[in-house]
């Protein structure tokens, strides 16, 4: 999969894919990181890239020109079908991981980190696709919420992962929590693994984890379950879990 990144710190990004899951598929081919900097394309010779707001206020704002520049640089380089361009903006919709997934299937995504007070409109309704918010809290870039994105998405690309069987059972993947995990020893500081979990019974170890799942979900974020659509084997673990159960319906197949 192509990533196209465009950003005014490009080391910032660079440092931060050096190592983990994501550096090795960059380094092995399995994705293709491309780099741009708006500043390469500013027309003065300050390589300015923003100026201040028209009705006044604080900050600055990162000009269009530079940034049409970049993205149009970025486009060329490209060569597949779907490519979608996406802003990191606190005004965009919330990144998940249904969204993670859809665009995973895409040939390509371009991320646009802005900075300082904003983006002028009039780049984001020409050269847009989505706005993406990775939360609702400031940052001072939109460097960190691109990279969060990149991970995301790149570790649902074939190739990236050692053990592809890893990522359905992630959290989110089926909507709910991870459950929790345990390694060796067996005993530690006077707790001991679930002996579930060392039974060797493969279906009381999958019944155990997706109830775990089920209550640490309906415990920490019940605002997942409320459109959940419940299967049959869902709905009696959830009436087996004396903390689950009465607080949202499980009609629904």
């Amino acid at each position: 999969m192509w990533f196209g990144v465009v950003t005014i710190f490009p080391k910032l990004v660079e440092a931060a894919l050096g190592e983990g899951v994501v550096g090795r598929a960059v380094k092995t081919g399995s994705i293709e990181l491309n780099l741009y900097n708006p500043r390469d394309f500013a027309t003065d010779n300050f390589n300015s890239v923003d100026d201040r707001p028209y009705g006044g206020g604080p900050g600055m704002v990162m000009m269009a020109e530079p940034l049409a520049e970049c993205v149009k640089r970025a486009r060329s380089d490209f060569r597949g079908d779907d490519l979608s361009t996406v802003l990191l903006s606190p005004q965009g919709a919330t990144f998940d991981q249904a969204i993670a997934r859809e665009f995973s299937n895409l040939d390509g995504l371009l991320l646009i980190a802005g900075r300082y007070e904003g983006v002028d409109e009039r780049f984001v309704k020409t050269y847009v696709d989505r706005e993406m918010s990775i939360g609702d809290y400031v940052l001072s870039g939109g460097e960190l919420p691109a990279l969060v994105v990149l991970d995301s998405v790149a570790r649902l690309v074939s190739g990236t992962l050692n053990n592809p069987e890893s990522i359905g059972s992630e959290s989110y993947t089926d909507g709910l929590l991870d459950y929790p995990h345990y390694t060796r020893p067996r005993s530690f500081e006077g707790l001991e693994v679930p002996h579930v979990l060392l039974s060797g019974d493969h279906q009381k170890v999958k019944d155990w984890r997706k109830a775990q799942a089920i209550e640490r979900t309906w415990t920490r974020r019940p605002d997942l379950l409320v459109s959940r659509c419940w299967n049959q084997e869902e709905r009696k673990i959830v009436n087996s879990l004396p903390n689950c159960g009465t607080g949202f319906s499980t009609e629904n197949e």
